[in-house]
């Protein structure tokens, strides 16, 4: 098991009215990410591995070695969370130095870890600064260079852009995405957010009430879910199935109709229900065959409400679910 950097064999957890039941697998320098709606056992999951909560079967094995009753501090793992629990009353600089004293390092091997990760955290102008003192994005800055700072080989986060508006969440996303290329740990990371799990991820584990629905490469996911549940969850808005699905000419069964399905321009006339501006892109409620349909993508001008729109549908496109 050496070759993996994380590996959860027939881990099982029971609370009221929920049990969760997983197998799993992390590769060194890989990052998965764990996206399911609230009560999914994401977070469970997380503090199992973690050492925060104890399986009530199966084990736990980081780097070839199992850890299923270690307490956290024996685990090497970094973790970061959406509330940042930073120390208060230390400095940036002390703050991202506190596991490193607290492992002995010596002063200069801590002071040339701190200033690197500043500046790779782009903090080096706050350094000596109290948290109360940042911007909820430098505060999550300071949280993930201090889980970083003992080079854990293993990075778990729990939501930890949730609290962030979308500004800040996009730009903390791309540093993140950078620093873990840069320093190297395999990293599993939770959210509920679709964009956040394909953009940051190189695999994508979908649970739901416990169980594990779907996972691979996030193109794949999202381009093939596995059934309606999972293609609602993603985002996607054209499920068929029935009437819907014959009216435009699709098999039995359930379909994902995917936007690239959909050409406006030419083809029968479709009614438009709903225009929203999203910027560089238009999304279009419209009613065609008798089915609604939602097409997001640029357009210009975008047709109002009450206009008809020549549409195409490319069946070959559909996906089955």
């Amino acid at each position: 098991m050496a070759e993996k950097a994380l590996f959860l064999d027939g881990v099982e957890k029971r609370y009221p009215g929920f049990f969760l039941a997983l197998e799993l697998e992390l590769a060194p320098g890989e990052t998965l990410a764990l996206l399911g709606p609230s009560g999914s056992g994401k977070s469970t999951l997380l503090k199992i591995v973690a050492g925060l909560e104890p399986p009530d079967r199966g084990r736990v094995f980081l780097h070839g070695r199992e850890v299923t009753r270690l307490p956290p501090e024996r685990r090497e793992v970094g973790m970061v969370f959406q509330s940042y629990a930073l120390f208060p009353h230390l400095t940036v600089y002390e703050n991202i130095a506190f596991g490193l004293v607290e492992r002995r390092w010596p002063r200069q091997a801590i002071r040339e870890r701190v200033e690197e990760l500043l500046g790779r955290t782009e903090l080096a102008p706050h350094a000596d600064k109290r948290p109360s003192q940042l911007s909820g994005g430098e505060r999550q800055r300071v949280a993930l260079a201090r889980a970083l700072a003992p080079r854990p080989r293993l990075l778990l986060l729990d939501e930890p852009l949730a609290a962030l508006d979308l500004r800040l969440r996009e730009e903390l996303l791309f540093l993140l995405r950078r620093v873990l290329r840069e320093e190297g740990p395999a990293a599993l990371y939770v959210t509920h957010d679709q964009a956040e799990a394909f953009a940051l991820s190189d695999r994508v584990l979908v649970l739901r009430e416990g169980r594990r629905v779907q996972e691979g490469p996030p193109q794949e996911v999202y381009a093939r879910p596995r059934d309606a549940w999972t293609a609602r969850f993603l985002g996607h808005k054209n499920v068929l199935a029935g009437g819907e699905a014959h009216a435009l000419g699709l098999g039995e069964g359930t379909w994902l109709l995917p936007y690239a399905a959909i050409r406006p321009g030419a083809g029968e006339p479709a009614r438009v229900e709903e225009a929203v501006f999203l910027g560089p892109r238009v999304g279009l409620w419209l009613t065609y065959r008798g089915v609604r349909l939602y097409w997001e993508g640029p357009l210009d001008p975008p047709p109002s409400p009450g206009e008809t729109l020549p549409l195409r549908i490319e069946t070959e496109r559909a996906v089955p679910l």
